[in-house]
């Protein structure tokens, strides 16, 4: 009997890893399952993920070739919520744990509605701390907030995700045993959404290489304001807002604000930072049936069966980039705003279902009005281009090696 371990191991690879490791370390069995469809799995799997397709009836190839994400997020929670039925009536389940952002918690939540109640099921998600009726539903799930976006291990995810490997350890074994490592390397904070991640992905690895730990905020409102609350606390060195979705959610009434005062915290501080317009193409709402009649009319995008955006106006747009440049512009430490002309997600390119140049438009005109002397630096790419994600990247650190917190930045940062 063993613990199912769930997770999209083309992004969450390490982060699933790690927890098994603990697990292991602490005598528990474990299944590792992947749930992941689109990049190469990071870590070998017990129970691969063309099996967990099968279980929904139908095939990882199929589901590739529609190219389609909100589909195959529906799918693999199905195929899972399957599997790990079958392996319960087998008698092969002590526990299931999951970790991940919106998809993520969608898939392992799904999966573990289907056991009974008193077979322990802990959820590691960044979306623990808000609405999580369509998550838990009637089942005895825990939900543990991820703090920080699950993207890489560091001095936060390894606190939070080895409370996750103690409490089930603790629950099928009663058993609690472990240590957390320390390190010094300064903090650089960064902002991401599903629909950013090539970018801060890409990015995450050059600020790393340059010496820093790099903290990634799932941008769903308590993202934000965690990091806020971090940059208040004199924790970051340096900040990379890649997605700013969460502005869009406050301004026109989405269920994932961060509040007014998100995007004020570094410069308040005088912390270095760089700026996008990540996500501001759309406002987030829940299951499709939770969206106000006063949007009736508006441009939507299924994301998964919980989320479900809503395309922004160029009215809003305009508001938006104004926002962002006001913001910058009160910016007490360096400060550069970065613009990918050719989109600012997955889903705003061309050809794509929130694909609009006019609304695009808009938003950096409200930037250009506004930002006074903080410099602006337009890019003909889109956001997730490899040259945008690498310059912004190598932008904020040339900010960092010329700010006043220069005493924080690694010794290899220093020297170079």
């Amino acid at each position: 009997m063993s613990v199912f371990l769930l997770g999209t191991l083309d992004t969450k690879g390490s982060e699933v890893a790690f927890v098994r490791d603990l697990l292991h370390e602490y005598g528990v069995a474990t299944r590792v399952v992947d749930t992941g469809c689109l990049g190469t799995p990071a870590i070998p799997a017990d129970i691969p993920r063309d099996q967990v397709f099968a279980a929904a009836g139908t095939s990882l190839e199929v589901v590739k070739e529609r190219n389609d994400r909100g589909h195959a997020v529906t799918v693999a929670a199905t195929g899972a919520a399957n599997l790990v039925a079958a392996a319960y009536a087998r008698g092969e389940v002590t526990g299931v744990l999951s970790m991940g952002g919106s998809a993520g918690t969608t898939i392992g939540t799904t999966a573990m509605r289907a056991l009974p109640l008193g077979l322990p099921k802990l959820m590691v998600s960044t979306l623990a701390s808000g609405q999580t009726r369509p998550y838990v539903g009637g089942k005895d799930i825990l939900m543990l907030n991820a703090v920080v976006d699950i993207a890489g291990i560091n001095r936060i995810s390894r606190l939070v995700l080895g409370e996750a490997a103690r409490a089930m350890a603790g629950m099928v074994t009663l058993q609690t045993k472990s240590s957390t490592a320390q390190n010094d390397k300064p903090l650089i904070a960064a902002t991401m959404f599903g629909v950013t991640t090539p970018c801060v992905e890409h990015a995450r690895k050059i600020l790393e290489a340059a010496g820093y730990e790099v903290l990634v905020f799932h941008a769903t409102g308590n993202g934000g304001e965690a990091m806020e609350g971090l940059i208040a606390d004199g924790l970051i060195a340096g900040v990379l807002d890649i997605t700013t979705t969460e502005l869009a959610d406050e301004l026109v009434g989405g269920i994932l604000s961060a509040g007014p005062t998100r995007l004020t915290a570094a410069g308040k501080r005088g912390i270095p930072q760089v700026i996008s317009v990540g996500a501001l193409d759309m406002v987030n709402f829940g299951p499709v049936a939770t969206v106000p009649e006063k949007f009736k009319d508006r441009k939507f995008y299924q994301h998964n069966p919980t989320v479900t955006l809503m395309r922004t106006t160029v009215e809003e747009n305009r508001k938006l980039g104004e926002e962002i440049g006001r913001k910058a512009a009160a910016a007490t430490g360096p400060t550069c705003i970065m613009i990918p002309l050719k989109g600012l997600s997955a889903i705003d390119q061309t050809g794509k279902a929130f694909d609009d140049p006019t609304a695009r438009q808009a938003l950096y005109d409200g930037i250009r009005a506004t930002h006074s002397q903080v410099e602006l630096i337009e890019m003909d790419n889109h956001i997730n281009d490899t040259m945008f994600a690498e310059s912004a990247a190598r932008k904020l650190l040339k900010l960092i090696r010329s700010s006043a917190v220069a005493a924080i930045r690694p010794q290899s940062d220093r020297d170079s």
